[in-house]
């Protein structure tokens, strides 16, 4: 009886071993997919930007041994935020910042989780190839660009076809009310007046509609897609490179207005990228010598308001969340920017209403 009981006592801490020891490697296991999983990927396609794994120095340091380097912890508060890091007086965030040409490093809107994430996708190697940094073009975008031409989202092509056959039509209805209105009092040769008075009817309801609009559009810009100095791609930057709108337009969040970014911001990263695949080294090459000869960059703002209008951008990007695509339109879509929305009042008091602020 003794001896069965043992036995009972034996087999059940074996059970329990190897209960112990399947749970045990199950977590081993997730962890490691956890380090190669999609969004790990993803969020370091932002870091591409200026960093490589095992490519050496970038913009920014070689990735490879970052956490034999550094502390996990530190390494998540210096992701996180950069900038407060040094601010704070912390002695290896001032000393990295000095030692990599005092780049500031923009801050990201990322968990310890998906910090954790990107340094577990680190550890495994990544898929990063250092050749492919920043200028990321695949074959189908080089084909259809083969010459340098701005795409203009459907939705701005299909405004303005609107608005040209709405002035063409007003145009020649204005026309065929001034010749109504001369035969009807002058030449009389039409006997039936009553056709007179559709055409004329009708010219002054769709000129009324035409001028209804263009007063209520008076100041406004929609659709304004200005040439810019340098041929420069959201498309490419924001869209295939994934560079966030932050890095360039660093004050969106603490300042009345995003910024138009000084030539040093694309020097952080054209420093080392010379050469693009769609325009080749000559728009790279306007940007380097501006950078030279210290000398900025014309761009031409494309979103305006009125004067006496106030807007902030740190409000409805910090406070509010707002996020750019919804002003701005789909931005990384577009290689030269275009103004989707006509930003009226009426528009602004609608998305107030929809979010109850």
């Amino acid at each position: 009886m003794i001896l069965s009981v043992s036995v009972v006592k034996n087999h059940l801490r074996y059970k329990r071993f190897l209960l112990l020891s399947g749970i045990f490697t199950l977590l081993l296991f997730s962890q490691i997919s956890f380090g190669q999983s999609a969004e790990a990927e993803t969020n370091f396609a932002v870091c591409k930007a200026c960093h490589t794994i095992g490519g050496g120095q970038l913009v920014g340091p070689d990735l490879q041994g970052i956490t034999e380097r550094r502390d996990e912890a530190w390494i998540i508060k210096f992701v996180q935020n950069s900038q407060a890091l040094i601010e704070a007086g912390d002695a290896v965030a001032i000393q990295v910042f000095e030692e990599n040409s005092k780049i500031p490093m923009p801050p990201n809107n990322l968990t310890d989780d998906q910090v954790r994430d990107i340094l577990l996708y680190i550890e495994n190697g990544g898929k990063v190839a250092a050749s492919e940094v920043v200028e990321v073009e695949t074959e189908e975008t080089v084909a259809s660009q083969e010459t340098v031409q701005a795409e203009t989202p459907a939705e701005a092509v299909s405004g303005r076809k609107d608005m040209r056959n709405m002035q063409i039509t007003f145009v020649v209805l204005l026309i065929l009310m001034l010749i109504s209105l001369f035969d009807l009092f002058v030449t009389k040769i039409l006997k039936e007046k009553w056709i007179h008075y559709i055409i004329i009817l009708t010219a002054l309801y769709i000129g009324g509609e035409v001028l209804f609009v263009e007063a209520t559009s008076l100041g406004r810009q929609q659709y304004y897609q200005p040439d810019q100095p340098v041929w420069f791609s959201h498309k490419v930057h924001a869209g295939q490179n994934q560079i966030d709108c932050m890095y360039c337009h660093f004050t969106a969040d603490k300042s009345m207005h995003a910024g138009i970014p000084p030539v040093a911001v694309c020097m952080n990263c054209h420093n080392q990228v010379k050469s693009g695949k769609i325009t080749g080294e000559s728009e790279i090459a306007k940007v380097t010598e501006a950078y030279a000869n210290k000398k900025p960059i014309e761009w031409i703002k494309v979103h305006n308001v009125p004067d006496h209008v106030y807007f902030n951008h740190a409000q409805h990007v910090e406070v509010g969340k707002v996020d750019c695509e919804e002003c701005h339109g789909a931005v990384e879509e577009m290689d030269e920017i275009v103004q989707v929305e006509d930003l009226s009042m009426g528009w602004c008091i609608d998305c107030h209403r929809t979010k109850e602020v």
